[in-house]
């Protein structure tokens, strides 16, 4: 296929040339639509914050998240607020990645971060950010990580997700370490 060939030469992980080719089949087929972009409710601002941090890393986060967010208004003519929750998630996912990830790490059992991908990736940090709200509802957060999982992610994703939260969120630490592993 050529379009197969065309996406080698890029430099993507497998998963993402999976994805790529995916959507390409989608469009040919007149499934995929212009996304509508719309901030009237968490999930959307989710979404946006998702599509911006996935912007960011592909670009491996040698841009700034201000460029980013005029880009993304400029490409889809739309005006993102800067005091939405989409943009002080991404801001919040971007000041504390590292911290997330060391986070994440124990829970990944027989997972390396690395292998993980992208999309996936950015969905745990996302999900893990919010957990950390003095407000958060777990059953929620879940539930809509486990939505962007089924959209975004790889095949069957969403049910990694669901297992990695659920026990992060019934942690007694917040999150710090698996149960089995406190003492």
């Amino acid at each position: 296929m050529k379009d197969e060939k065309n996406l080698q030469d890029l430099d993507l992980t497998p998963v993402d040339q999976e994805l790529e080719l995916e959507l390409l089949k989608k469009q040919e087929d007149g499934e995929e639509k212009e996304p509508e972009f719309r901030l009237n409710s968490r999930r959307d601002e989710r979404q946006l914050a998702l599509y911006l941090l996935y912007a960011l890393d592909r670009a491996e986060y040698s841009i700034a998240l201000d460029d980013a967010i005029k880009t993304f208004e400029k490409g889809f003519d739309i005006e993102i607020p800067r005091e939405s929750f989409a943009i002080a998630l991404a801001e919040g996912i971007l000041a504390k990645r590292d911290e997330l990830d060391e986070r994440l790490t124990p829970f990944l059992k027989n997972w390396r971060l690395e292998r993980l991908g992208c999309c996936t990736r950015l969905i745990l940090h996302i999900a893990l950010w919010e957990l950390q709200l003095p407000d958060a509802i777990p059953s929620i957060i879940i539930n809509e990580a486990v939505e962007l999982a089924k959209t975004f992610a790889e095949k069957d994703a969403y049910r990694f997700v669901n297992g990695i939260l659920d026990e992060i969120a019934k942690s007694s630490d917040g999150g710090e370490k698996p149960a089995e592993e406190k003492q």
